[in-house]
């Protein structure tokens, strides 16, 4: 079995202890696994596995016009495989065989894999295009624990609240799915996931303050138990839960769905005049991926070499527009569509700030309370099949 190695401070002599050579380059190797940071590269191996999101890694086999894998594998002679994913919960299980380099995360995995020691340190020295990123991407909770960066930022988004206007007055809030969610019994559509507990305590932080929510992502006990209740009261008005958004697409066209949580990209395909979106007051949920390298990785050098490329601008540019997310950095901006940017509010610090970005649910309470142990994911999950039933 693979042994782990953890440092939470190593000195230098410590990194050339571990260190495969004495010019200090990133390697791999068949018999340990390290979570510690490549000090600088060497050699690129001649191949990565990357493991991500659909539409992450294009290599112009879905559509020709769709291709930044190429133009690495020419760059670097790094050639690329790679396997996509459904669930945060699948990735998890996934990376636990050490089978990929690279993994596409999202904050309700990034935590999980760190504490799992899945994750190595990325030194982002070592990747010149992290200097571009959005300053309000960098060292935030779902990518850095401990003042250590576990990835470089990816795109990111916002799960907003969609409504057909021909049968929903424009919502000013969440309630038009919670509390006041009977009124579309049946036509109400939600996010299929144990993370969207997360949209619920975000409501009721608004509405509940007596809970004592500060953070939706750090519930104890009781909190997570009121969150439940208000969701298993809406579950008598879903009429369907989703993840994959072709299927929310498809009842919003048919009308099966009149509101319910979305993501642009999901509006922008449906492309109807009376379906729109809207951030209501409470504020949003989100996502800001993380791409990260496994600590049972074997071809570390072409694994930071695949960081720096993705970060590229327009390489940047053109994964999160085929995506449908927005771009990491303004830069990125100059090679996207026109109007692009603006609808998806890249650089928008005002309205990211209004974003409680994805994070994975860990006993040691995010919002910083020591006088009491928060509910973990495991609880989460075991809470979302109590939820649907």
């Amino acid at each position: 079995m693979k042994q782990t190695t953890r440092r939470r401070r190593l000195s230098a002599l410590a990194i050339a202890g571990l260190a495969c050579s004495a010019a200090l380059t990133a390697c791999g190797s068949d018999d340990e696994t390290s979570t510690t940071a490549a000090d600088e590269l060497g050699e690129m191996e001649g191949e990565v596995s990357i493991l991500a999101w659909p539409g992450y890694v294009e290599d112009g086999s879905n559509d020709p016009a769709v291709d930044w894998v190429s133009s690495f594998e020419e760059e670097t002679g790094c050639q690329v495989t790679s396997k996509v994913y459904g669930t945060s919960d699948e990735a998890f299980n996934l990376t636990k065989t050490g089978d990929y380099d690279v993994i596409a995360a999202s904050g309700d995995l990034t935590l999980r894999m760190i504490a799992a020691d899945q994750a190595a340190e990325v030194n982002t020295d070592l990747v010149p295009n992290y200097d571009l990123v959005f300053d309000f991407l960098k060292d935030q909770e779902w990518n850095t624990v401990d003042g250590k960066n576990y990835g470089v930022p990816h795109g990111y988004g916002a799960n907003l609240l969609m409504y057909n206007a021909d049968v929903v007055d424009e919502p000013t809030s969440w309630s038009v799915v919670f509390d006041e969610s009977d009124q579309y019994a049946g036509k109400v559509t939600a996010y299929d996931s144990p993370i969207y507990i997360a949209d619920a305590a975000m409501y009721l932080m608004a509405t509940q303050p007596d809970l004592g929510i500060e953070n939706p992502y750090a519930l104890d006990e009781d909190q997570l138990a009121a969150a439940v209740d208000l969701l298993k009261q809406q579950r008598e008005n879903v009429g369907e839960y989703w993840s994959d958004y072709l299927k929310e697409v498809s009842a919003f066209k048919t009308g099966d769905s009149v509101v319910g949580t979305t993501w642009q990209v999901i509006a922008n395909t449906i492309d109807k005049p009376n379906i729109k979106v809207t951030l209501p007051e409470e504020g949003v949920t989100g996502w800001n991926d993380t791409w990260m390298i496994s600590s049972q990785s074997q071809n570390v050098n072409c694994a930071y070499a695949w960081l720096d490329h993705i970060e590229d601008p327009e390489i940047n540019a053109q994964a999160t527009e085929y995506f449908g997310e927005s771009p990491n950095s303004q830069e990125a901006c100059d090679f996207a569509s026109e109007g692009f940017c603006e609808t998806y509010h890249a650089g928008d610090q005002e309205f990211s700030d209004q974003i409680w970005y994805w994070r994975t649910p860990v006993a040691e309470c995010l919002d910083g309370r020591t006088d009491v142990e928060c509910t973990d994911y495991s609880d989460w999950t075991k809470a979302w099949t109590e939820i649907k039933g």
